[in-house]
């Protein structure tokens, strides 16, 4: 007979606040061709981008994710030394430790939580709140702060035709806490990592001190680039169609849940093409509410789903206790999709 007490958590876990960060520049496609060979009209009609936001020296990934947590703390009406944990979803912070996640955790006045950082690319948020959820129910944690945060104009080649026009900077955060209700439903997630060239690092960070230059890619200057995001576009369009629809519709019957229920869909937003397959495939009824946040924000990676949020909210087109389905995917290849209650 086990000597170990059980844990004694909440029965179920909720969000209970939301907020959002986006930084002050506004980037028009018009910046975007300066420096590839391309048009307004292609850009807009095969990602649906019309502007993005671009951080300044000072907008910082932890800088950025104290503004939204901030936010979402009072979103939620509680102390931040209430917060029993912070979990930071981020691809974009350059520094290997310690985590971006404890400098937040003290600037934000959370005390002592456990605090640390994930690298699940776009499918992140998903990632962090299925772990939220576990810390709750589980009793290691009372409330949970989620970041989703990207500063990937650092990470983007700007002569790469494929991926110049894509990314954005951003955090999203949320509050999850205890609930009498279940409100976060089952997370469908796993990863497919026999497609993880598809979307990378062009350069590993330890190659930049290794002496040999030749292997090195160089910008039109003859310059040695900086490590940027990758991908291949067709492949990950494929992908995302076909495959993420049926994550989606699993996540769906794990929770038990129709697209008949659903009031909003928040999908990753990396492309609006995409975004328009999966209502199609999905057959998601007319007065589902979908996220379309990548018009003016772009690709934000981890920060994507909880800026959709954000947004969806604060502007009335969805409301509290909302049933929404979520859905991340990106480089590895990661998912991770379930249905929550809206704060």
């Amino acid at each position: 007979m086990s000597k170990i007490k059980p844990s004694k958590g909440a029965p179920y876990a909720r969000i209970i606040g939301v907020g959002g960060y986006r930084p002050t520049r506004v980037v028009p496609n018009e910046v975007i061709l300066e420096t590839i060979d391309s048009s307004d009209e292609w850009i807009r009609s095969r990602s649906g981008i019309v502007t993005r936001h671009w951080a300044s020296d000072e907008e910082t990934v932890a800088a950025m994710s104290i503004e939204a947590s901030g936010k979402a703390i009072a979103d939620a009406g509680i102390d931040p030394e209430q917060i029993g944990a912070v979990v930071v979803s981020t691809v974009s912070h350059f520094k290997q430790t310690p985590a971006v996640a404890t400098e937040i955790a003290h600037k934000i006045g959370a005390g002592r939580p456990a605090a640390f950082d994930i690298s699940a690319g776009c499918a992140g948020f998903g990632y962090g709140l299925t772990l939220a959820k576990g810390m709750i129910v589980e009793g290691s944690a009372e409330y949970v702060l989620v970041i989703g945060v990207e500063r990937l104009s650092d990470l983007t080649d700007l002569e790469d035709r494929a991926t110049a026009f894509l990314f954005g900077d951003g955090a999203g955060a949320v509050v999850v806490g205890p609930s009498q209700e279940p409100a976060i439903g089952p997370t469908v997630w796993g990863s497919e990592g026999d497609k993880s060239e598809t979307i990378k690092q062009t350069v590993a960070w330890n190659d930049l001190h290794v002496g040999d230059v030749s292997t090195l890619p160089l910008d039109s200057k003859g310059e040695i680039k900086f490590p940027a995001i990758t991908q291949e576009g067709q492949a990950v369009f494929r992908w995302a169609v076909f495959e993420m629809a049926k994550v989606a519709q699993q996540a769906l019957d794990a929770a038990g849940i129709s697209p008949e229920d659903l009031d909003v869909f928040i999908p990753h937003q990396a492309n609006m093409r995409i975004i328009d397959s999966m209502v199609k495939t999905l057959k998601l009824p007319e007065h589902v509410t979908v996220a379309r946040d990548i018009e003016s924000t772009g690709n934000t990676s981890a920060a994507s789903i909880p800026l959709a949020m954000e947004r969806l909210l604060a502007t009335g087109q969805a409301k509290s206790g909302d049933t929404a389905l979520v859905i991340g995917f990106g480089a590895g290849l990661v998912y991770a999709a379930t249905v929550v209650t809206l704060p």
